[in-house]
């Protein structure tokens, strides 16, 4: 007990140290470089800093850097898993760590574009709250049938199906998209596949299940309710806005295609793991990082609404640990021990993390990290402060 006091005063030391130190943030230009922060700026022990970066770099994501390769083997388990969609071989380790948009470490190609798996889901949710601010989906409590009637979401389980469900990941929709069947997506690995193939549905919204076919599921209503191909709602709401470069990509699935007004359009993925999704460099997710440290406002431009940031990270019902396709460190199974607990996070496979807590002003973002070294990677970082 008293260790753990004693570990909760430090958090809190932690956090106010870098309260005191909040200013004014600073929003590059496109193409502008990230200024460093100047010495002095900012108090922190460079020495520990640099102990963090030195453990990102040692900790290089153990799969083949052919993600092909890492693809295939990551989710072998799966039945009928296959690569559907572009993949790209990775560069090595990387990152920034940032406050109040100052650089204070940078390691690794932080240009170089990579695929970034599950990250993808945050821009997806993003797209989606940028239609509800837009009052194209009128609350994500509304059910998705009373927006996209061709047959998605037919049939007395799918139709009581909210966008929120399918935001949190709990929506337990049942059917196939794109050739990926539902059940056949990250199966459990006890039992047979019969009996989960078979098995009783969940209530949607009771019970949270990782799943890039009802997540592709997403990103098909609301290419549909946007009336364009999602990346271009991305790059003309948010990536242009915030001076993002123009290297960034959002794939779909080689035969994901639909046609919206006539008009024949790709429909993308929310994650890589069948290859496809965002290919990004490390520079523009800090800059998409950054934007969310400010509540979704770009100097003086409110570009996703403070309102949908506030449920973005709130804890859904049946994971404490996750909100609209963001993750957050609330004490549950995916906490990070020495990291306060309101900092939220998107996470992609290989290691790929976009980290902010807008209390402090750090914005951090890691490329090909060992997965399971990300909470004491981020844990040294705090202790730095």
């Amino acid at each position: 007990m008293k260790n753990m006091l004693v570990a909760a005063a430090l958090l809190v030391a932690f956090t106010t140290t870098l309260d005191t130190n909040a200013q004014e943030i600073n929003f590059p230009e496109r193409y502008e470089t990230w200024k460093a922060a100047e010495k002095g700026q900012f108090k922190f022990d460079q020495a520990e800093l640099d102990k963090a970066v030195d453990f990102a770099n040692a900790n290089e994501y153990s799969g083949s850097r052919d993600l092909r390769i890492a693809i295939l083997k990551g989710f072998e388990k799966e039945p009928f898993h296959d690569v559907l969609g572009p993949t790209k071989k990775r560069g090595g380790p990387a990152g920034m760590i940032m406050k109040d948009g100052f650089v204070l470490a940078s390691w690794g190609d932080t240009k170089r574009v990579d695929m970034t798996f599950s990250v993808t889901k945050s821009f997806l949710s993003t797209v989606a709250g940028l239609a509800e601010d837009q009052g194209l989906i009128n609350d994500t409590k509304d059910k998705v049938i009373d927006y996209i009637w061709d047959g998605t979401f037919d049939g007395e389980h799918n139709s009581k199906i909210t966008w929120e469900h399918l935001l949190q990941q709990n929506s337990d929709w049942s059917g196939e998209l794109w050739g990926g069947k539902d059940w056949a997506d990250r199966p459990p690995s006890e039992g047979g596949l019969d009996d989960w193939k078979f098995r009783t549905l969940n209530e949607p919204g009771t019970v949270m299940e990782y799943n890039d076919v009802r997540v592709n599921v997403l990103a098909y209503s609301l290419t549909h309710v946007w009336r364009k191909p999602v990346p271009m709602v991305l790059k003309e709401e948010v990536m242009d806005k915030i001076g993002a470069t123009t290297s960034w990509r959002w794939f779909g699935y080689d035969n994901a295609w639909t046609v919206v007004d006539g008009i024949k359009m790709k429909s993308v993925t929310g994650g890589g793991h069948s290859g496809a999704g965002l290919f990004i460099s490390t520079e523009d997710m800090a800059r998409f990082g950054t934007l969310f440290l400010n509540n979704g406002k770009w100097e003086d431009e409110q570009i996703i609404s403070e309102d949908w940031i506030k449920k973005a990270t709130t804890p859904s019902i049946p994971n404490v640990n996750y909100g609209y396709m963001w993750w957050l460190n609330q004490q549950g199974g995916r906490h990070w021990d020495g990291v306060p607990e309101h900092v939220f996070y998107a996470a992609g496979f290989g290691g790929n993390f976009i980290i902010v807590d807008q209390t402090s002003g750090l914005v951090i973002v890691t490329r090909w990290l060992e997965p399971s070294k990300i909470g004491e990677f981020v844990k040294q970082v705090y202790e730095a402060f």
